[in-house]
């Protein structure tokens, strides 16, 4: 919606009119008039600047992320308890691992889904890497690490990655 040629975004004008009727304490027609009235004013008067946080939703990339997360997680999970169930230590490694993408989000994004699945934990991040801490998968693993990390990273920028990302990975 534009006032007097700007742009005045209609979610946060509704949601300062439901923080001034709360803030007000009784719902009434003129407290949301009102709590109506300053968000308009506020949003005119000072108008925020447009974020990209640079995330794009592909439907079906999404799917593909989600269920291979959901077999990660299952997968992982199984791992982890035979390791804690067995007598001695977890083999444990340390591992850096490249990344294709320059985008912070893409990268955080793939830093969350490596720390949320067992057995993994992102240790530090470098601009275009990530130092891994891998728990429960014996041997020299640095190769299949790496080789897994590449897949996620490819399968978080086909689900949330713009067209930049997408060429970067090309």
């Amino acid at each position: 919606m534009r006032i007097f040629g700007r742009r005045v975004p209609l979610p946060l004008v509704a949601w300062l009119a439901l923080v001034w009727v709360t803030l007000w304490g009784e719902v009434s027609a003129g407290n949301v008039l009102g709590g109506v009235a300053a968000g308009l004013v506020v949003t005119w008067l000072l108008p925020l600047p447009v974020l990209d946080p640079g995330i794009r939703i592909h439907p079906a990339g999404l799917v593909r992320f989600l269920l291979w997360f959901g077999w990660d997680m299952v997968t992982s999970t199984a791992r982890v308890v035979f390791w804690v169930a067995h007598p001695g230590r977890p083999p444990a490694q340390f591992v850096l691992v490249p990344l294709r993408t320059s985008s912070e989000a893409m990268t955080v994004i793939v830093m969350v889904a490596l720390s949320t699945v067992p057995g993994s934990l992102v240790l530090e991040a470098y601009p275009r890497a990530l130092m891994l801490h891998v728990l429960g998968r014996p041997g020299d693993v640095a190769d299949a690490v790496r080789a897994d990390v590449a897949a996620l990273e490819a399968r978080v920028v086909a689900a949330f990655g713009t067209r930049r990302d997408r060429k970067e990975l090309e």
